[in-house]
């Protein structure tokens, strides 16, 4: 575990999650790596609510699976300039809570690492993408309530537009940092 301006990297075994940066490789809706490195970090109140929901789905038997936590402003700018559609994106004048280090994108894994059935892939940008979207099997409802039930649980708050999405209750109250001003080393 590596301390880096008060944020704190989400790694084994503090951390055991299933970590799949999507921003570091093609599989995002730029189609291009974003991050130069694959970090995941998060400040410590996120971490502390990372590691209760990471308690509480082991309790089942489940793991979670991180696909981003902290994202430099430097990313979100060029997540914007793809996409600015504020209904899934934050301006990055305004800031959005992953680049406070108060958010984190998730999905439910089982003992061998499969991802449970969400509806969408993350970064499915469509209403469908909804936590309370009807136009998915009750299956795939089911699987979004779980791990609606375990992030809340552990006290985070939820982006309703996005099944993955969760973040600090009034995560304003962390400043925006640049991957320089984080020491990340992730652009």
């Amino acid at each position: 575990m590596t301390n880096h301006a008060s944020l704190i990297e989400i790694a084994g075994p503090d951390y055991p999650v299933l970590i799949d940066m999507r921003y570091a490789g093609p599989a995002n809706i730029t189609g291009l790596p974003i991050y130069k490195r694959a970090g995941c970090f998060l400040n410590p109140e996120a971490a502390t609510l990372l590691r209760r929901a990471i308690a509480l789905a082991a309790q089942i038997e489940l793991r979670l699976k991180v696909f981003d936590a902290f994202r430099p402003t430097e990313a979100a700018w060029a997540l914007w300039n793809h996409n600015p559609d504020p209904n899934f994106l934050a301006d990055p004048r305004k800031g959005s809570p992953h680049s406070r280090g108060a958010a984190v994108d998730v999905t439910l894994v089982d003992a061998e690492g499969r991802e449970f059935d969400m509806g969408t892939d993350f970064d499915a940008f469509t209403p469908l993408a909804f936590h309370g979207s009807l136009d998915i099997t009750p299956s795939q409802q089911r699987n979004r309530a779980l791990l609606l039930g375990i992030m809340t649980a552990a006290g985070w708050d939820f982006y309703r537009n996005e099944w993955w999405h969760y973040q600090l209750f009034q995560p304003r109250r962390y400043p925006l940092l640049s991957d320089a001003a984080a020491g990340t080393s992730m652009m």
